[in-house]
């Protein structure tokens, strides 16, 4: 039977052995190929604060309340109130919660830039099809979103130069983080 430190000299000896043994290719994985610059694109989406990487596009609350009905409606419910434990979020409501006894986490009350609302319906939603709408479903579902929230008019058309400048009411909400190498948006 071995004590505590045979197992460690065991062990640490058994992985010298078996780095001395991988073959010269132990570097590559040799599987898989290069992505091209259309798969990268097509992954290479992602929606910055400021507006960099909103595709062009626009919608309305109007037609974004047809979105929401199709494929929406299901997971978040008919007042984008959520659909329980089991469902998706509620979307809306809650403002001043956070960081109070009863917290809730929606677009309305917790996010801090329109950006990400529109980055993450289009990575993810809907739930059963992720990225199967298109910008023009999306801005529109955004807007109305927004709309339901109080946060823009139900009027108003989102797009890449006007969903930047939604004022989200968390905006101020996060600390800025002071690291050197990471853009602040503030």
């Amino acid at each position: 039977m071995l004590n505590n430190w045979s197992k460690t000299v065991f062990l640490a000896g058994s992985l010298v052995a078996l780095a001395a043994a991988a073959p010269a290719s132990a570097g590559k994985f040799d599987f898989g190929t290069t992505p091209t610059a259309a798969e990268i694109a097509a992954i290479d989406i992602d929606a910055m604060p400021d507006g960099r990487g909103l595709p062009p596009g626009s919608g309305t609350p109007a037609k974004g309340e047809k979105v929401y009905a199709e494929k929406c409606v299901a997971c978040h419910g008919d007042k984008l109130q959520g659909v329980g434990d089991t469902g998706g979020a509620a979307l809306i409501g809650g403002r001043g919660s956070i960081g109070t006894p009863k917290t809730k986490k929606t677009v309305e009350s917790y996010w801090p830039y329109a950006s990400t609302l529109f980055d993450y319906v289009r990575r993810a939603m809907p739930f059963n099809e992720p990225g199967s709408l298109s910008n023009d479903d999306i801005y529109a579902v955004s807007a109305y979103i927004l709309s339901k929230g109080n946060i823009i008019g139900g009027n108003d058309v989102m797009n890449a130069k006007t969903l930047p400048k939604v004022d989200m009411p968390n905006k101020d909400g996060f600390i800025a983080d002071p690291r050197p190498d990471v853009f602040d948006y503030r």
